[in-house]
């Protein structure tokens, strides 16, 4: 027997009957070989996380742009964090893990650099607009080639709620896999802590605001960063475990309580003007960036490389930007819009 059906054989035995099994994928874009060692979803892991795209998300802005300070959030650490929140949930319900990290590890691959704000001047300027966990998805499946399992694909594209329910009513909007389910809970746990968390550190947000009737919703979730988490991972296993599994849940206390949180960040953080300012700022350099390689084809396509030629110019350059990180977008800029030093002998 394989090394990879003995472990499957472990799955079987030890998850819930609610797990998504590795032997029961409904499979890759491509059929292949399947791996001596690897269940399916463990080989979907590995190959995000070698894959060029996730190397790029330690330059991507989270919520801060270029910060100065080591502790800061990028996209990258993000990620992590998503991944470590979701597996906690998933080995505490007995599903299964290493689908739930492939998911978490591949579901921002497809982010912009400049956070939102790059992704929303994209959405704005690109023909069709543009929504990051559809680019993610062409970035596993077009860009890469990676090959993953469906499991995987779904819970990539269906993570993400912008401004939606964590949660919502409508299960048609929900990764089909309690995996999946728990990746998109899971991404909203961490981003709503470590924004807050990171915002404080930047002293955006004092200390003594998080205190008062003005946001009791803190005295549910909890007075630290780690306690937060806690309660709110608590809150999604037992919830979760109380409707048999049916749907990865929460309490609606506790759901109140994330969305006022929420609020509060679009409030004090995500919109003030330091932040919007820079964003702005970031803007204007993807806008030009767009505009100057849709003028200049073969500037472009001599700067892309053979990697970025799929037959479409706007949707290559979409490509190409969307994939850039922060350090990159400047430096392309730099390059294009502003004077060079001379050098003389």
């Amino acid at each position: 027997m394989l090394i990879r059906e003995r472990l499957e054989e472990i799955e079987r035995n030890t998850l819930s009957p609610r797990a998504m099994l590795s032997c029961r994928s409904r499979g890759r874009l491509q059929r292949e070989k399947e791996c001596d060692l690897r269940p399916a979803f463990q080989h979907d892991r590995d190959r995000i996380i070698h894959s060029k795209a996730f190397r790029r998300l330690k330059h991507k802005t989270q919520v801060f742009l270029t910060p100065s300070g080591d502790h800061y959030r990028t996209r990258l650490t993000h990620t992590l964090e998503v991944a470590q929140i979701g597996r906690t949930i998933a080995k505490s319900l007995f599903l299964n893990e290493d689908l739930t990290e492939a998911i978490a590890l591949g579901h921002d691959l497809g982010h912009t650099p400049f956070g939102h704000a790059g992704e929303d001047v994209l959405n704005r300027i690109v023909p069709g607009g543009f929504r990051h966990p559809e680019q993610s998805l062409r970035v596993v499946d077009v860009l890469e080639k990676l090959n993953l399992t469906h499991e995987v694909r779904d819970g990539i594209l269906k993570h993400s709620k912008r401004g939606g329910p964590i949660l919502p009513d409508d299960l048609s909007l929900m990764p089909e896999t309690l995996e999946g389910q728990i990746v998109r809970i899971a991404d909203s746990i961490a981003y709503l802590n470590h924004d807050l968390d990171d915002a404080l550190r930047a002293r955006i947000i004092a200390a003594k605001e998080l205190q008062g009737a003005g946001v009791e919703f803190m005295l549910k979730l909890g007075s630290s960063h780690s306690k937060r988490i806690g309660k709110m991972v608590h809150d999604v296993i037992y919830a979760t475990m109380d409707c048999g599994l049916e749907k990865i849940s929460a309490s609606p206390d506790i759901l109140d309580a994330a969305q006022k949180l929420r609020r509060f960040l679009d409030e004090r953080v995500y919109n003030i003007n330091a932040i919007y300012d820079d964003f702005r700022k970031a803007s204007k350099i993807l806008t030009e960036l767009y505009s100057y390689y849709l003028e200049k084809p073969d500037y472009f396509y001599k700067q892309a490389g053979k990697n970025y030629n799929f037959g479409s110019l706007p949707t290559d350059v979409c490509d190409f930007i969307s994939g850039m990180t922060d350090r990159y977008a400047f430096s392309a800029y730099e390059k294009i819009f502003l004077p060079q030093p001379w050098i003389l002998y």
